[in-house]
């Protein structure tokens, strides 16, 4: 490792040689000042890793040289050393973005541990997460292995997404390949555990299955309705737990996290199925029997997810909570967005109130289609960092924050997440098929059986029967499903946008998560 490079600032510098020595054998180069002038002038010409300035000098004190040096080098750490214990300064100091702060007369052990905080601090930490991982690598494994059920893969990919959020934080790319790898080891094995469970769980006779879209409302939502508590259901489209992950920390802020959960979104992973199971409290195959009129399927002209609203308040009829006061809101643009802000002081009013945020749906999207859109959002580190920046900024946190300060509740969750493709799997189709990436219906659909999860009967999936003879394939791990023609355009153009509508971890188990103001 480069020897770091420290400037100590202090008018009595001659009392100092032994400290100076002390650090030189420590590893550390010293240059040192009497007065605040040189040192500025040294800096702006020097590359300098760390400033220890004394705060009291003749002619320009310790924060007069701090902020002229923060004026030029913002990032350059500066450690205060000070006899003055004064709360006034040291409010002074930290105001002015100090990474330490000493107080005379100092040990060199002091100065040293000061050092190695702000010089080591991100390679120690990238060292103590990769052996931790490593550790917990043979756990993972083993997990993997030992034929978890619903509950275990979803404490499975919770670990997983822990992981890959430490990862950012070490620099060694070979880690994260082997995270990277025993990711996708999960995804080829929990494609299999849902190939052979799905037309159980969602089966009408059903007694064991995991929490999914279609009863998300009844076991996650509702009871947590309390008299005189109002209860804000927020839905975030097409939101992963790892981007939760990302924007819990602005959630924590206003909101105490009571309990982070997660449950099974069902196939097609894709808005206009999920989304229309959760209002409904039904599977796809049932909403179109009660509501013949309002489901369309995907080849159908018009709106697929128009009567979500209606579809709820069935739902709550149905479970004997027709009589609650409930509003339903969606933001599907930046007005109707700021619309919220204005107006949700309003809605302390109801016991229950539904926010559906399409934001993250339009992002993936827009990615797809804009070439500035996929350098900014170019792998999963990225598409978490625009989505807490979007998040961060966004007329829902502004609404949500106005209202932190009320006695509220607040669960929320997402309809479905979303993968980034990389390998293309060639389908054939007729006319009618539709163009999803990561499911595909249609009469004669050709396809490599082992490449996907396929029904033959839709209704065994609890999917309607769009037309005679139609059958269901969903893509699995990171695949992505081409017809023949333009086969190389296609493949080169979806390859690495992030997609849904099939088999993985990441579009399957998603965050529910309930809060309460603090």
């Amino acid at each position: 490792m480069a020897t770091a490079k420290i400037i100590w600032v202090d008018d009595e510098i001659e009392s100092l040689q032994s400290q100076k020595l002390f650090l030189e054998n420590k590893g550390y180069e010293v240059q040192t000042f009497t007065n605040g002038f040189d040192a500025i002038d040294y800096v702006k010409e020097n590359p300098v890793d760390v400033v220890l300035i004394d705060e009291t000098m003749p002619g320009i004190t310790g924060l007069e040289t701090l902020t002229k040096i923060k004026e030029f080098n913002q990032s350059l750490p500066v450690v205060l050393i000070t006899k003055n214990e004064t709360e006034n300064l040291m409010n002074e100091a930290i105001g002015s973005q100090i990474s330490d702060y000493l107080i005379k007369p100092v040990n060199p052990n002091q100065v040293w541990l000061s050092l190695k905080k702000i010089i080591d601090n991100r390679r120690l930490v990238a060292e103590k997460t990769t052996t931790a991982y490593q550790q917990q690598f043979r756990n993972l494994f083993m997990a993997l292995n030992s034929n978890p059920d619903y509950n275990e893969w979803m404490d499975i990919y919770k670990k997983l997404v822990y992981w890959e959020l430490e990862m950012q934080k070490s620099d060694s790319p070979e880690m994260q390949e082997v995270l990277q790898s025993q990711k996708s080891e999960a995804n080829t094995e929990f494609f299999k555990f849902v190939s052979r469970h799905y037309s159980n769980w969602v089966s009408p006779k059903s007694t064991d299955g995991p929490v999914m879209s279609h009863t998300l409302m009844q076991f996650k939502v509702l009871p947590h309705l309390e008299k005189g508590t109002p209860l804000f259901f927020v839905l975030i489209d097409n939101l992963r737990f790892d981007q939760w992950k990302a924007i819990q920390p602005i959630f924590s802020e206003s909101f105490r996290i009571l309990e982070e959960d997660s449950f099974y979104s069902i196939l097609p992973t894709a808005t206009q199925y999920c989304r229309n199971a959760i209002f409904s409290g039904l599977m796809p195959v049932d909403i179109e029997k009660q509501f013949p009129l309002q489901w369309k399927n995907d080849e159908e002209e018009g709106g697929k997810n128009l009567h979500e609203e209606e579809f709820f308040r069935a739902q709550l009829k149905r479970l004997g909570k027709g009589d609650l006061k409930v509003s339903y809101t969606k933001v599907l643009n930046n007005q109707a967005g700021l619309d919220l802000v204005n107006n949700i002081h309003n809605l302390l009013n109801n016991d229950l109130n539904v926010i559906v945020y399409n934001f993250v749906d339009m992002l993936s999207h827009a990615r797809t289609e804009m070439e500035v859109l996929k350098e900014l959002a170019g792998d999963e580190m990225s598409y978490r960092s625009i989505t807490t920046s979007w998040f961060e900024h966004s007329p829902l946190h502004q609404a949500l924050k106005k209202v932190a300060e009320k006695n509220i509740k607040i669960v929320l969750a997402t309809d479905h997440g979303s993968i980034r493709v990389k390998t293309p799997y060639k389908v054939v189709g007729d006319k009618q098929t539709t163009t999803n990436l990561r499911y595909k219906h249609g009469r004669n659909l050709n396809y490599e059986p082992k490449e996907v999860l396929a029904f033959r009967d839709p209704r065994e999936a609890g999917l309607p029967v769009p037309t005679i003879n139609s059958s269901f394939i969903f893509a699995k791990e990171d695949s992505f499903l081409c017809y023949p023609n333009n086969y190389n355009y296609y493949v080169n153009y979806y390859r690495n946008t992030f997609q849904h509508g099939g088999v993985s971890l990441e579009e399957m188990i998603v965050p529910v998560i309930k809060m309460q103001s603090k």
